[in-house]
Parts: C-alpha cells; sequence; structure tokens
C-alpha cells in the first residue's frame, strides 16, 4: 500500500504546483504523520521533493524534475510509450492525450516500431470506446446479436473484456438471461447500447472454471485433414500454423486443424477451388462437393 500511495504522491506533485499535507491525508484517509513519513521517504530515494511552511506553502517538487530520472528507467519509459502507441490503433479517446504527457514527462521520443490498422473491420472499430466505458464503469451493455443462422435475438450483458481470438474480436461478458459466461462476435452486434445500470463485478474465482471453457456463441470445433497442391504454398504458411503442416514427397500439404465448422470455413476451402481438397471428415467432404458442384452449374 505505501509503494502505490507514494507513487500515486508523485503524480499529484507533477500534476500540481503545490499539495498540502492535509489535502494529501484526505486524499488517501490517512494521518498527517504518515504523510509526513512518506515524503521522509520520496526524499530519501532522491525525489527532489520539499515543503513550505506558512500561508500559501506546501508540499512541492523542484520544477525541473521530470519523471524519467528517478522512477522508470530508459527501457521502461520506452516499453510505457511503445505500448501506448500500439493501442493508439483502436483510437479510444484518451491514448493520445497520456501519450503527449507521458512523451513530455519522459522527454522522450520513441520509435513507433509496431502498428496496426483496424480500418478494414469497418463498423467494429467504432464499438471499442463504448466497450472501454462499459467495462470500466461496470455499466450493463444491451445489442441485438446475430448468430451463425442469421438469427436476431436481444441480449443483457455485463461485459468483462474485450477478447481477440483466431482472426476476430469477441465481447467477453456474463449474459444476463442467460446467467453464464459467453463470448460475443463483435461483428455481429448491432445496435449497442451502454446503459446507466451498473453491476458489481462477480467473483473472478467463481467464474474462474467457466472462463477456462468458456461457453461460445461458435459451433464445436470439428477436426478438419485438408490436402493442398504445392501452387498454394504461400498460402499454407500463411494461413497455418507450422505444427499444423505435413509437406508431402511431392510437394503439396497435409494440413491438420482443429475449428468450428460455419460459413467461414465452407467459403475458406472454397477460395482455394481446385487446390484443396477435404480428406477428413467425410461429412464436410461431401458438403463441399455439392457446393462445387452446385458452382459450376452456374457456369454452364
Amino acid at each position: 500500500m505505501q509503494i502505490n500511495r507514494l507513487f500515486e504522491i508523485v503524480y499529484i506533485l507533477l500534476d500540481r504546483k503545490s499539495v498540502t499535507a492535509k489535502e494529501l491525508t484526505e486524499h488517501f484517509g490517512v494521518s498527517r504523520r504518515t504523510i509526513c513519513r512518506d515524503i521522509d521517504a520520496l526524499s530519501t530515494a532522491g525525489i527532489p521533493v520539499y515543503t513550505k511552511r506558512g500561508k500559501g506553502g506546501g508540499i512541492s517538487l523542484l520544477p525541473n524534475f521530470v519523471l524519467n530520472k528517478s522512477l522508470l528507467n530508459e527501457g521502461e519509459q520506452t516499453e510505457i510509450l511503445s505500448a501506448l502507441y500500439g493501442l493508439s490503433s483502436i483510437k479510444t479517446e484518451d491514448t493520445d492525450q497520456v501519450l503527449q504527457k507521458l512523451s513530455t514527462r519522459f522527454n522522450k521520443t520513441v520509435t513507433n516500431w509496431m502498428d496496426v490498422d483496424f480500418s478494414g473491420w469497418s463498423h467494429e472499430n467504432d464499438f471499442f470506446n463504448d466497450f472501454k466505458t462499459a467495462i470500466v464503469q461496470q455499466r450493463i451493455v444491451e445489442f441485438d446479436y446475430y448468430n451463425r443462422e442469421g438469427e436476431k435475438t436481444f441480449r443483457r450483458v455485463e461485459p468483462i473484456q474485450v477478447w481477440f481470438k483466431s482472426k476476430a474480436w469477441y465481447l467477453k461478458g456474463f449474459s444476463l438471461g442467460k446467467q453464464d459466461i459467453r463470448l460475443f462476435k463483435i461483428g455481429r452486434i448491432k445496435n449497442l447500447v451502454v446503459t446507466d445500470q451498473s453491476f458489481t463485478a462477480r467473483d473472478p474465482l467463481l467464474l474462474s472454471d467457466k472462463v477456462d471453457s468458456l461457453t461460445t456463441e461458435e459451433p464445436n470445433l470439428i477436426k478438419i485433414k485438408l490436402r493442398i497442391e504445392p501452387e498454394r504454398a504461400f498460402r499454407v504458411f500463411d494461413d497455418f500454423h507450422e505444427s499444423m503442416i505435413e509437406k508431402q514427397p511431392d510437394g503439396g500439404f497435409i494440413v491438420t486443424v482443429f475449428w468450428p465448422e460455419d460459413n467461414w470455413l465452407y467459403g475458406f476451402i472454397l477460395s482455394f477451388g481446385r487446390y484443396a481438397e477435404v480428406l477428413e471428415p467425410a461429412h464436410l467432404r461431401t458438403f463441399i462437393k455439392n457446393e462445387a458442384q452446385t458452382i459450376s452449374k452456374k457456369y454452364l
């Protein structure tokens, strides 16, 4: 507790020219003697903090003090700023302001070595600020949700986390209708509303087992085995982890994956055209064959 309080005192002093001991005692709910001990500890640690008695006095930092000289080393500063650069890709409202403040306080300009562009996801990016607000402020969200069959249902959810998994963004939350943890694919969420209704965070220990084996809105995974011809080697290494790939003597590939069976899977397999063949399971092989025949009839 003392370490956290010491850090916060430094940030308060950085933001304000001067603060009284009384203000700090009220802010932290501790005694004046405790604050005096904290100020002594900061001074001993090399933080240039000083006090001025009398009217207009208080606790202050030397004007030329910057955070990097005492609390964070060069590598830690770089990691913080780099993380903020990455976070700025989702365009949360406060990120640019925080990034500018910390860059000034650290007296440092960091090379933006990583960039993430979500622009191709159209409306999905619009939800990030709403989800952030709802999660941080613990407010219930309401939305229409379309399942993989295109059926629309109304959902009320206590949001827990925005989650990226297997090429898609999800909202992880406690469904008030189902009374259970659920994953909702963000691309299928429509008419999102962050309500004024607050909720109390549920005990993570009670939910831990459910979080480890999430009940999602997606179908169960199935084992799929594909043969892909050598002409599409570039796609094999783009789309599959090397542990899924077995290279064949003729230059082709056998790929084994565990994926949900849905329309995305059908489209993905068909996108290989004549260069991919479903080996397992039998029902998926039959489905792709029938789809290919239906497609070919359109061109007769």
